[in-house]
């Protein structure tokens, strides 16, 4: 686990590493709840990703693992700092349990 603080000192960013899920920690929302970053290849089920590989391109992958994601409050994180990332405004240790059902919605 890594922290970094800001001039403030209230800690900005947390990397997160549970099974085989990295999750980047962000500012909270407006009502002050927690959000963190997942790599959308991070949300997709291992046993399919070589066939899924063979048939669809990376974009049509991307979009169907963030179609799934926007089903348990997920949406698309885009800066220049992170891309390809699937934001979820989750306490931590919810994280794994809605990476495990959109995992098992694309499956």
């Amino acid at each position: 686990m890594r922290l970094a603080t800001g001039a403030s000192g209230r800690v900005l960013r947390l990397n997160l590493r549970v099974s085989d899920m990295d999750a980047i920690r962000i500012k909270n929302d407006v009502n002050g709840n927690p959000r963190h970053v997942i790599h959308w290849l991070s949300c997709e089920p291992e046993e399919s990703r070589d066939a899924m590989r063979a048939t669809l391109t990376l974009r049509q992958r991307y979009e169907r693992v963030l179609k799934a994601a926007r089903k348990l409050g997920g949406r698309r994180f885009h800066n220049k700092q992170y891309g390809g990332g699937i934001v979820f405004t989750a306490y931590e240790c919810e994280l794994p349990g809605i990476v495990y059902r959109v995992k098992q919605a694309l499956s």
